[in-house]
């Protein structure tokens, strides 16, 4: 498995005590990341996807400046943005 950087949104961090804004795992696939952030914090990958299991339409995750899906490939010092989604009106 490759060793990637994950960058979390500040609100995202918020809402799970003890998770940082910068995290080191190995993780081939944007689907492993999830699930390796839910075993770090649990709930978390339930905030990332929905049940179908997709990427929530308020959340957004990039790798390499592209977004991306659960289905991504994540290569050796991959940095992977999760985001959350900004709206106004």
């Amino acid at each position: 498995m490759a060793l990637v950087v994950v960058k979390l949104s500040p609100l995202l961090v918020d809402l799970f005590p003890g998770s940082t804004r910068r995290v080191e795992m190995h993780a081939d696939s944007v689907s492993a990341m999830v699930r390796e952030l839910d075993r770090r914090w649990p709930g978390m990958g339930d905030r990332i996807c929905d049940s179908r299991p997709a990427i929530r339409k308020h959340m957004n995750i990039f790798v390499g400046g592209e977004r991306a899906s659960l289905g991504t490939a994540l290569a050796p010092g991959s940095e992977v943005f999760v985001l959350t989604a900004i709206s106004g009106g």
